[in-house]
Formats: structure tokens, sequence, C-alpha cells
């Protein structure tokens, strides 16, 4: 790429394009050069970590810095505990974060960064182990690193081969690989991925149970079996779950009636004034466990294609309702 003379409004646009596809090319050829030369020091990284009493602590200045605050964040939310340390605040303070149990990842393209160069005597004598992430092996980090990551690429994606672009993609790629490599080797789940993050959707579905959600107690519409068919409409009619459990003496649960089940007596022709709940009830109701994931109870509606489910314990009592309204509600669908 190269700088350009003023252009009119159409040429002006197709240069932005082809500029934009010329960038992807250049930073996904940055990405696929990582993987043909990741190897024995990724892996030895990887064990390092997995070995640590303490954290990981990213540092980097510059566009390295705000890629590895990324990073830091991505390792702390994947089982790896980790922060970002400003190279030039460790210098007046912040190094006092760092212990010996800790390991510094250092990041530069370059690897000559004055203000990582100026603590590193620092980090040795702490004994905290060093990896460092830049381009050149021969670099003052690289050389004073415990292990190193080639982060090296062809050029950088800037009209001017200036301004760090394909480098902080192949760093932030190199990244992700780490956590990634990490999160499979400590058998990280979606479960544990949702603790870490209970504020977003993923959280709310991994960690919402059916008892944080259901209707319990009075709002739980049932009546016993030889209740009349009068009995079983007002109670599914004041409790608004478009349906009613019916259950007997112990709160066992016998059956369940529905609007559907409703529909389908009326149009059946269906004299109901005579029936009890125990004639009209679907027989086979649809439970789900007091413990269960209200995402499990979302899909199990979406399964039998209903749109209420009651709740019951381990001896099949039951405890509680809920329906697909509830479960939008809480946000879980």
């Amino acid at each position: 790429m190269t700088a350009h003379a003023p252009q009119g409004p159409a040429a002006a646009a197709q240069r932005a394009i082809r500029l934009a596809q010329e960038t992807f090319d250049i930073e996904a050829a940055a990405i696929l050069g990582l993987k043909s030369r990741v190897g024995e020091s990724f892996a030895q990284v990887v064990a390092l970590v997995l070995s640590l009493q303490g954290r990981v602590v990213v540092m980097g200045m510059g566009k390295s810095g705000h890629i590895g605050r990324k990073i830091a964040a991505t390792l702390a939310s994947t089982g790896t505990p980790a922060m970002f340390v400003h190279p030039a605040e460790a210098s007046h303070g912040d190094l006092g974060m760092i212990t010996a149990s800790d390991l510094v990842l250092a990041i530069s393209n370059s690897g000559e960064s004055q203000e990582m160069a100026a603590i590193l005597p620092v980090l040795k004598r702490l004994g905290a182990p060093l990896v460092a992430m830049t381009s050149n092996p021969k670099s003052t980090m690289a050389q004073h690193a415990d292990l190193w990551l080639d982060t090296a690429v062809d050029k950088e994606a800037c009209p001017l081969n200036l301004a760090p672009t394909a480098s902080t993609t192949a760093q932030l790629a190199l990244g992700d690989a780490l956590a990634v490599a990490l999160l499979d080797a400590r058998g990280f789940r979606a479960e544990d991925f949702a603790r870490s993050h209970p504020g977003g959707a993923l959280g709310r579905k991994l960690l919402t149970h059916v008892s944080d959600v259901m209707r319990a107690g009075e709002s739980v519409p049932k009546v016993l079996p030889e209740a009349s068919f009068s009995v079983l409409m007002r109670e599914m009619s004041a409790k608004g779950l478009g349906a009613t459990a019916i259950v007997d003496g112990n709160d066992q649960v016998l059956g369940i009636f529905t609007d559907g089940d409703l529909r389908r007596l009326v149009e059946q022709g269906v004299d109901l004034r005579e029936k009890t709940a125990q004639e009209v009830m679907h027989r086979a109701a649809t439970t789900i466990g007091l413990q269960a994931l209200a995402v499990d109870a979302a899909d199990l509606m979406e399964r039998k294609r209903i749109t209420s489910v009651l709740v019951v314990d381990e001896a099949g009592r039951l405890c509680g309702a809920l329906n697909s309204n509830d479960l939008m509600r809480a946000k879980v669908i």
C-alpha cells in the first residue's frame, strides 16, 4: 500500500474498499504465519502457567498495552487468574503488585520498550518467570525472558508500514490461542465461564435454576381430583398459568389440565358441567426437578410444544410451576 493524491468520490470509495481488503489479507497472513511457527515454546508457556501458584501479569506499552489488557481479561474469564499492569506505572510503585508466584507476560513488537527494559532487572531479581511476546528473538526483552513467543509479521497493514496493525492482530491471536489452550487443559466448562459472567446472557442461562424463577406457594394452581370442573376453571383463571395441577392430599402430581385440553374438549362437544378434575385431566403431566436449570425447562417446553411445566421435588410432590412468560421475564429465553 502506498500514499495517494486526492481523488474524486468514486475513486476514493474504491480505494477505501481495496485498502480494507488488503488489510484483511495482510492480517490474515499474519495469523497464518503464527500457525506455521507455533511450537514447543508455546507448549512450555502453557505448562508453566498451569504450574503457577499466582497469576499471569500482562504488561505492554502503547498499542501492545491495549492488546495486553484484552489478553488479561480473556485469561481471567476463562479460568486463568490474570491482570494487567502498566509498565510505566510499575516503575512508580505498581511492581509491588507482582510476586514471585506470578508469571509476567511482556508484550512488545520490537522487544525494546524502554519502560519494560527499565523494570526487567527488578523482575529477574523478584524471581517471577518472564515470557516475552515479541517479533525479535534477539531483542532485550527476549534475551531476558525465560520463554519467547514469536509474533513477527511480514508487514503492517498500515500503508506507511508504521502503525501497529498486523502486529497487534498477531499478538491478540496468540493471546487467544494461549487462553484456549489453558482453558482446555483445565477442563474449563460452560458453567465455569458463566460463573465469571453472571450478568450476561450465558450467565442467566447456566446459573438460573428452576427454583429461581418458578411460581411457588399460593401462586401455584392446583386442585384435588374430586374438584368440580367449575372449581378447576376458577383456580386456573385466578392463577394465570394457563394450566392447573391435579394433586392428591400429599401434593403428589396426578395430572394436569391446560387451556389446550379445554379447547379440545369443547371442540369435541363434551358436556363439562358435571365433570370432575380427575375426569378431564391429562394424566401424563410434564414435570421438571426443582434444581434443574431454567434453560432445561425452556428446552423441555420447546420439545414437548407446551407453554407450562410443573415443578416437583425428588418425591414427586408439587412445589412450583412456571410457563414461558416466566422464563422470558427472567431473560432465560
